[in-house]
């Protein structure tokens, strides 16, 4: 029936595989296939098709699941990549596949939100929702107050050509600060301070919405349940997965 037909990458988000923009990247470099035929942009499927990524057929679709993951230094955010030393599921041995919500460079540790809910990745990743990540964060030479006032304004940073968000932003320590941020360009700290004539020594991300670090420790993880859960699906504007609460 055709009310039961939906857009591939919709598709492909509701299965886990990524978020709908990366499922479009796939589907641009032929990498999924339907019915035994490469898909094209637009195309819409239903649960009676078969469907490929890589190859690889895709399952009926599992439980929604939501990980927290404290990322060490060291380990790139990517789930295969030859030349990366360390990778998440060099960590991450869990039943269902699940993939990251939001990246952190490979210099930086902290929370990562891991989900097999494209819906989640997508609602976390977009900007103009404006969801609150919180960092600590220790630079090279002692803080100074026009330091803090210029990264709270908002910078612009020359080589992304785009001016940040105003944000929050409190001193911690002589070298050491807190900072909010609601959107996520590349590297964003690390240019806001670089452009400001500091360098960062550490960084770690210590909140997402809702969900805190806490008492993780760096290469270990937790699942996100109960109340915890209903809150971060009720801040992301999506329905909460029920079977998870």
């Amino acid at each position: 029936m055709e009310e039961d037909r939906i857009r591939l990458n919709k598709f492909l988000a509701d299965h886990g595989v990524c978020s709908r923009r990366e499922a479009d990247r796939l589907i641009e470099q032929g990498r999924v296939a339907v019915n035994g035929q490469t898909a094209a942009a637009g195309c819409k499927v239903t649960e009676r098709d078969s469907v490929t990524v890589n190859g690889k057929p895709l399952q009926g679709r599992p439980p929604k699941v939501v990980l927290a993951f404290y990322k060490p230094v060291g380990v790139t955010c990517t789930e295969q990549d030859r030349h990366a030393e360390k990778i998440i599921n060099d960590y991450v041995k869990y039943p269902v596949r699940v993939t990251y919500a939001g990246r952190l460079d490979r210099d930086s540790e902290g929370l990562l939100l891991l989900t097999n809910d494209g819906e989640l990745i997508e609602a976390v990743m977009r900007g103009l929702h404006r969801h609150e990540k919180e960092y600590m964060v220790k630079v090279d030479k002692e803080i100074e107050p026009q330091f803090l006032e210029k990264m709270a304004a908002g910078i612009y940073l020359r080589e992304l050509k785009q001016t940040t968000r105003p944000c929050e932003i409190r001193q911690s320590g002589k070298y050491t600060f807190r900072i909010i941020l609601t959107q996520g360009l590349n590297r964003q700290i690390r240019r806001m301070c670089q452009a400001c004539g500091y360098e960062v020594r550490q960084l770690k991300r210590i909140r997402v919405m809702n969900i805190e670090l806490d008492k993780l420790t760096p290469g270990k993880y937790r699942e996100v349940q109960g109340q915890e859960l209903k809150r971060l699906y009720q801040d992301a504007g999506l329905t909460r997965p029920v079977s998870r609460i």
